[in-house]
């Protein structure tokens, strides 16, 4: 996701780009993907919400539950006040869909797309950076974004850390929906809180799927297995919840499951003329739901830092990269970082027995419908480093 918003940020603003993928053909795999306002923004300023309104879902509410008594706890309506506070709508799309969407609008702005590339490192000593590939290509360009990914090759440049384990794993499912599946929160978002588990659910492609998630705490994980041979773990750790939960684990397909890691926050992405971006720049854990999120706003950042530094009204300032990544990073650091260790607490709270669930639950009843003031900080227009929803001005540019 990050490597195609940056690539169609920079040619919108009339970069010559080259976009290499590893994998031998573009796609993506995965299930359901929340995009809040601050990314269904982006989608807005390149004309690609629509788009994604034609094959997601727009959600009524957000609910919360308690998984062990199946009591709801709070919840967001996401109607046209909440659009209207935040200047785009709550939407949720199969990631698959996400996905092309941002492949054909690269292909129609013209974006080179290149696969099977695996890029090994990145020097970027002089005028130009040069990324080198595994297979003996060298690319040569005035600037390399590295959006390579949690576990990136390219972010040993400015980092030696590792990824972070969390002791937790998901298993995922998309089912279609039929006459059979129980017709109860159809059109919301319902994320059921349990001691060590949590499972989430909501429709897709126009209602006709349902997606369904449950993490929940792993020992094997915890001992090093990313992979398990059984379902034991998951049924254990969901034992002592609602039926409605119970039931929705028929939905998940197990044969493989997502460790989920995140790494601590850096303040610096950037060395000379390469750039970190998305989920190599800031990974993060999914219970913000904000990981392509952040990458969309990535993007839309850089494409403003871009535009009148590095794209003048003359031509290209191709000696300007390294002051528009200087300042991609300045607004774009704390942000994430913030993202990064408010999912970590985020997900703790979700989490919690005992004392704790029962001071939790307290907090989160107290909380009523258009309450934003634990939204507006992630979601708000002024939080996100975007300054504009309005389309950027293409340009014909020299260079």
């Amino acid at each position: 996701m990050a490597g195609l918003a940056g690539a169609l940020a920079l040619r919108e603003n009339g970069a010559s780009v080259t976009l290499v993928e590893n994998a031998a053909e573009f796609g993506e795999v995965g299930a359901g993907l929340q995009m809040a306002p601050n990314a269904s923004r982006v989608l807005k300023r390149w004309g690609l919400l629509e788009k994604a309104l034609e094959i997601g879902v727009q959600p009524k509410h957000l609910v919360f539950r308690d998984a062990i008594t199946g009591e709801e706890l709070t919840r967001q309506s996401l109607g046209a006040e909440f659009e209207e506070r935040y200047g785009a709508p709550y939407v949720v799309i199969h990631r698959s869909d996400l996905h092309r969407i941002l492949l054909d609008a690269c292909r129609d702005s013209g974006v080179n797309l290149q696969n099977g590339v695996f890029v090994q490192k990145v020097e970027t000593d002089g005028v130009k950076a040069r990324a080198f590939a595994a297979n003996g290509d060298v690319y040569e360009a005035d600037a390399v974004l590295a959006a390579d990914g949690l576990k990136s090759t390219l972010r040993k440049a400015v980092s030696e850390d590792t990824p972070v384990p969390s002791s937790y794993v998901a298993y995922r499912g998309t089912v279609p929906i039929t006459d059979a599946t129980p017709q109860a929160d159809l059109e919301d978002v319902i994320v059921y809180l349990g001691p060590n588990c949590h499972l989430v659910q909501y429709p897709l492609r126009k209602g006709e799927l349902l997606n369904t998630v449950a993490v929940f705490k792993s020992a094997s994980f915890e001992r090093g297995e990313e992979q398990y041979g059984g379902v034991d773990e998951l049924e254990a750790a969901y034992k002592d919840c609602v039926p409605a939960v119970q039931n929705a684990l028929a939905n998940l397909a197990t044969s493989i499951r997502w460790p989920m890691y995140d790494k601590n926050p850096i303040e610096n992405w950037v060395t000379g003329r390469m750039a970190l971006i998305g989920d190599a720049a800031h990974p993060m854990l999914q219970y913000l739901a904000q990981g392509a999120c952040q990458a969309l706003e990535d993007a839309a950042v850089l494409q403003e830092v871009t535009q009148g530094t590095v794209f003048t009204e003359a031509g290209i300032d191709a000696a300007a990269w390294e002051g528009a990544f200087k300042d991609f990073n300045e607004a774009r650091a704390a942000r994430t970082a913030r993202v990064q260790r408010t999912a970590r607490v985020w997900g703790e709270s979700w989490h919690v027995s005992g004392l704790a669930r029962t001071l939790r639950n307290m907090l989160f009843k107290s909380r009523g419908d258009g309450n934003y003031q634990y939204n507006d900080w992630l979601y708000g227009q002024e939080g996100d480093g975007v300054p504009s929803v309005k389309p950027v001005e293409k340009k014909v540019l020299a260079g």
